[in-house]
């Protein structure tokens, strides 16, 4: 399969499920849905602005473990536990992709896997 290449995060959660962090296969890189209900110091992150961020932060790191940047990022997903605040999701959105404006989603789910977590981004890049 044309130069698979799987990027994982270390989490226990990779083995258990079957999933890795990013896949990388020729110049596209798949990111899994990624989350963050807490900073690096362990401090909880409780607003939808603070943990998009968060989440935008990792995925960058992600991307550049790949060989990639932010600019190389063709989509965004984000699922929001509450629309009502997705202008706080888009101001953080924006803060990384003002200028590349990638296509994005933003959608709605009834609940994440943690009911800390307000919202889980994916993200898709091409080299």
């Amino acid at each position: 399969m044309n130069n698979r290449q799987n990027f994982t995060s270390g989490s226990p959660w990779e083995d258990i499920i079957g999933y890795c962090r990013a896949v990388k296969v020729g110049n596209t890189i798949e990111i899994a849905g990624t989350t963050a209900s807490k900073d690096e110091d362990g401090n909880s992150l409780t607003t939808m602005y603070d943990q998009t961020k968060a989440i935008l932060d990792k995925l960058n790191l992600v991307l550049q473990d790949a060989g990639a940047s932010l600019e190389n990022v063709v989509r965004t997903r984000m699922f929001l536990t509450d629309i009502s605040q997705w202008e706080e999701a888009a101001k953080a959105h924006g803060l990384f992709f003002k200028d590349i404006k990638p296509v994005t989603t933003m959608v709605e789910v009834s609940k994440l896997i943690d009911p800390d977590i307000l919202i889980e981004i994916e993200i898709t890049a091409m080299l």
